[in-house]
């Protein structure tokens, strides 16, 4: 998918499928779970092994029907890296201008992690398209719908602690996206090759979601 493609779809679905510690082998009949459960939208974090393979491998056998970026970059280098191996979008944990600014000039995608209003307004205004607010479990729904009040213009997505229970809620308050890890992308699952449990946990959280 392109960038228009792919922002349009973390906006109809709202869920992006954060994989950390997958296995090589598992990344495509996993991308494939999440697809059938319709999420189209999944971040390969780099402290993932092989993680800028399975970026290249997801790119050349689902980029078609996914929108496929990088989590955990930590720094400029790290951006290039996995843009150069066909990331389509980038996620960072922290609040580094330099990578915002420098994916914003090229046009790329970029949800920064920030926590306090002082790191969302910084990242929005180097050029981030969406902030990360991270983390989210800490900090707590209600400490996002505060944040809402005087920063409802920049877009936020809610990471970690989002269940089928609670999605509603955290999109009810204006989350512009929702990062979803360990309670989708179920490690012990994927390595037992039960990956109809990762569609069905995909279709239910959307399900939820509406």
């Amino acid at each position: 998918m392109n960038r228009e493609q792919g922002l349009k779809e973390i906006e109809r679905t709202r869920i992006i499928a954060i994989v950390r510690g997958v296995q090589e082998t598992h990344i495509l009949s996993l991308a494939d779970a999440l697809l059938t459960g319709g999420i189209t939208v999944m971040e390969v974090t780099l402290n993932t092994p092989g993680a800028l393979r399975m970026i290249r491998e997801l790119q050349d056998k689902s980029g078609q029907r996914m929108f496929i970026g990088a989590g955990t970059v930590l720094d400029l280098e790290d951006a290039k890296k996995a843009v150069h191996a066909g990331a389509s979008f980038l996620v960072t944990p922290n609040m580094d201008e330099e990578v915002i600014r420098w994916a914003s000039t090229e046009g790329i995608p970029i949800f920064p992690g920030a926590m306090t209003p002082t790191e969302i307004v910084k990242a929005w205004k180097a050029g981030a398209t969406a902030v990360k607010v991270f983390p989210s479990a800490s900090l707590g729904l209600t400490y996002i719908k505060e944040l809402m009040g005087p920063l409802d213009q920049i877009p936020l997505i809610a990471v970690g602690g989002v269940t089928e229970e609670n999605i509603k809620q955290f999109l009810n308050i204006g989350c512009y996206g929702l990062g979803i890890g360990g309670s989708l992308i179920n490690l012990k699952e994927i390595e037992a090759g039960r990956f109809e449990w990762v569609t069905d946990k995909a279709a239910s959280l959307l399900a939820a979601s509406r």
